[in-house]
């Protein structure tokens, strides 16, 4: 099944919780929250109080990406806020298999990012451990970048490792997905999109929405 995580990156930061309130009524899965330290990325955003105040506001899951160094110090603030999913990059801690069983204990859903030329098999020995691998298709650190064409290997490379390994992992992707190339990446493999200019720079974040549903529809099977 195909889930679709609209980004608040993309959102109007003054009417978040009208975003919110929009894309749920048309049929997203979950709300996709970037949070970056300004030293692992180059930019500032979210804290655990905006999750905090949007598990108030919509009963979908928050799917919490972590851009920061040293994830392990601000997880439990996350956690504590009502984060759902969580995602830490491979990049920024060392102590991996520690981190991504202090998530799942907690009783949330647990993933990896990697970022654009990190090889996939740093994902080896972590791979049975994860409830979902979170492919950047962009550099992070800002949204509306361009889609890093390379990456359609990656998620067939990555489908073909969890297949072959007898896995149900899923692949999340973020960066320049748009309804264009939603159509393939499907194919591809990618399971989880995370949407953010594709949805909120539509004029109708809904119609957005709603036609990446009807793409999805066609694709299941192939």
């Amino acid at each position: 099944m195909i889930r679709i995580a609209p980004s608040l990156l993309s959102a109007d930061f003054t009417r978040i919780a009208e975003a919110v309130r929009t894309v749920e009524t048309a049929g997203a899965d979950l709300i996709h929250v970037d949070v970056m330290d300004g030293h692992f990325v180059p930019n500032l955003t979210f804290g655990p109080a905006l999750v905090a105040a949007l598990k108030k506001t919509t009963s979908l899951p928050l799917d919490v990406h972590l851009m920061v160094d040293n994830p392990r110090e601000i997880m439990p603030l996350f956690l504590e806020a009502g984060a759902d999913w969580i995602s830490i990059h491979v990049e920024a801690t060392p102590h991996l298999h520690r981190d991504i069983a202090f998530i799942r204990t907690a009783g949330r859903k647990a993933g990896v990012a990697l970022n654009p030329a990190t090889p996939l098999a740093a994902l080896e020995a972590i791979l049975p451990d994860l409830d979902f691998v979170l492919l950047m298709c962009v550099n992070p650190g800002r949204g509306s970048q361009a889609f890093i064409e390379a990456s359609h290997d990656r998620i067939r490379g990555l489908r073909r490792r969890i297949k072959d390994r007898g896995l149900s992992t899923l692949i999340e992707i973020d960066g320049g997905v748009n309804l264009a190339n939603f159509e393939g990446l499907c194919v591809d493999g990618a399971q989880v999109f995370v949407a953010g200019n594709a949805v909120f720079g539509h004029p109708d974040p809904s119609e957005a929405v709603r036609l990446m549903r009807q793409i999805a529809a066609r694709t299941e099977g192939r």
